[in-house]
């Protein structure tokens, strides 16, 4: 039985596709972790909306992102390739403004539901092609792009400017760097001290109007609806009616800006704020789609693109908030809490309510999934396998693997397949550092906080699954990899 049939059979007497196939609204998060809202674990955070999502759909409780930092997982959600196949394998910058671009001719989300007849447009952070080049969103597929072309001019939630289409749209706010320190000679008990760090138009703020806007002039047409914001990642920063909800609620230390990114002198109350914040622009756009009578027709996604940073990286506090839901490792890190994130589908009367999923599933599974619901197919080449049966209560064999490579934080890689989890290091170390390559083996089962490792006692599941490791990578022109490239698969 072929991919096609088996989906035909699952969702059988399940699904009756509607006419038009339905509206998509996929919200990305930035940096947030696996533990940072209320349905999975959070107990300090308020996120009622993406929790009412949780309870009218289903939650996938072993969902991965495409890599553990921002560029490379957006790589994977939009083509369909994991981390070993994908074109952006790290966070590179391209001056004057942009990442390292997609290339021309990609194949991407977007583009495919193009084709479909979809409206498409993206709200947020883009990070795969700066303005003008082949990677740009109105290149790689999107109709409609409003918010920060370039990951590090999204570190401002003031900026001066963001991209509407191909132009600048200019903002009401001062010119000033997301990254510095608190002066010397300045109060940081002094909260009037810390205004100069803030300015007029939140870019969140307006970033949600466009997306509500586009929903709007959309509605008669089935869309694709791609919300990147950029809450939670840094710089702390939020207007002060949402910071007010959270003041006095935890204990504080002023953070002066010495460990990267900008002041805050309330940073935990400031990071609680920026997510119930984008909570709330969830519930927003949730109740413009039952206003306009579309929420039988349309699907919401919620998940984010990496898990939180390190502890007191720019005062945030992962410890704090247990923002990695008890998993181990942070950004930047192929172990859990870097890479395995919170997600949440829901489509009234199409997905059941209250229900969990611990299937594992991964960013570059969206594409063979979203196209399924419009009546596409994915391309050959892509890796992902849709899991559409799964959405709608059937059965599907289990994934039988997820590979992620990451050839930065000195080089990883990871596989899992089954309750198994590989786990190699140090693969590519700084320049001037010796290599000291660690092999680690987990039971995800038995051990969900990777702590304790077996590989010495199980030898041939580490060599099987080396050999699958090998087989998956293949060499990057723009990202190279020297310790896999030596041992590239046929």
């Amino acid at each position: 039985m072929n991919r096609r049939q088996f989906l035909s059979t699952a969702a059988a007497g399940v699904l009756a596709r509607p006419e038009p196939p339905p509206n998509i609204v996929f919200v990305l998060a930035d940096d947030l972790g696996y533990g940072d809202i209320g349905c999975f674990g959070q107990e300090k955070i308020k996120t009622p909306n993406i929790d009412k999502l949780a309870a009218s759909g289903m939650r996938f409780t072993h969902h991965y992102s495409g890599s553990p930092v921002c560029a490379p997982s957006r790589c994977v959600l939009m083509t369909g390739l994991h981390s070993g196949h994908s074109w952006v394998r790290d966070n590179r910058e391209v001056q004057p403004e942009g990442q390292e671009p997609l290339p021309a001719g990609t194949v991407t989300l977007p583009g495919l539901l193009r084709k479909r007849g979809y409206a498409t447009g993206a709200f947020g952070k883009w990070g795969l092609g700066g303005p003008g080049t082949s990677g740009d969103p109105l290149s790689q597929g999107f109709d409609r792009f409003f918010g920060y072309n370039c990951q590090r001019k999204a570190h401002n939630y003031y900026p001066t400017y963001l991209w509407d289409n191909n132009r600048k749209r200019q903002l009401d706010n001062p010119d000033f760097s997301a990254h510095q320190q608190l002066p010397d000679n300045i109060d940081p008990a002094d909260p009037a001290n810390f205004k100069r760090y803030s300015g007029v138009q939140y870019s969140p703020d307006l970033i949600a109007d466009e997306a509500r806007r586009f929903l709007k002039d959309n509605a008669a047409r089935p869309f694709f609806l791609y919300l990147a914001t950029t809450v939670p990642h840094l710089a702390l920063q939020v207007p002060e009616d949402s910071l007010r909800e959270y003041l006095g609620r935890f204990p504080e230390t002023p953070y002066k800006g010495d460990n990267r990114y900008l002041p805050h002198w309330a940073p935990r109350a400031a990071y609680a704020a920026m997510i119930t914040r984008m909570d709330r622009e969830v519930g927003r756009l949730v109740k413009l789609v039952e206003d306009l009578k579309l929420e039988k027709r349309t699907v919401f996604v919620f998940a984010s693109d990496n898990g939180p940073v390190y502890d007191r990286l720019g005062a945030t506090d992962s410890d704090f908030f247990n923002s990695s839901g008890g998993l181990h490792g942070r950004k930047g890190s192929v172990y859990e809490g870097g890479i395995r994130v919170p997600m949440v589908v829901s489509w009234p009367g199409r997905i059941g309510s209250g229900r969990t999923s611990d299937r594992v599933t991964g960013f570059e599974d969206w594409m063979p999934t979203l196209l399924d619901l419009a009546g596409g197919h994915p391309p050959s080449a892509a890796d992902g396998i849709g899991f559409l049966p799964t959405l709608f209560g059937g059965r599907q064999p289990d994934r039988p693997f997820l590979y992620r490579e990451f050839p930065a934080y000195g080089g990883q890689q990871c596989l899992l397949a089954g309750d198994w989890k590989l786990v190699r290091r140090n693969l590519h170390p700084p320049a001037g550092q010796s290599a000291s390559v660690t092999t680690e083996l987990y039971n995800l089962a038995s051990d969900p906080g990777e702590t304790r490792d077996v590989a010495s006692s199980h030898p041939e599941i580490v060599a099987r699954m080396m050999e699958t490791m090998r087989e998956q990578h293949r060499k990057s022109p723009r990202f190279p990899f020297p310790a896999l490239d030596r041992t590239e698969g046929p």
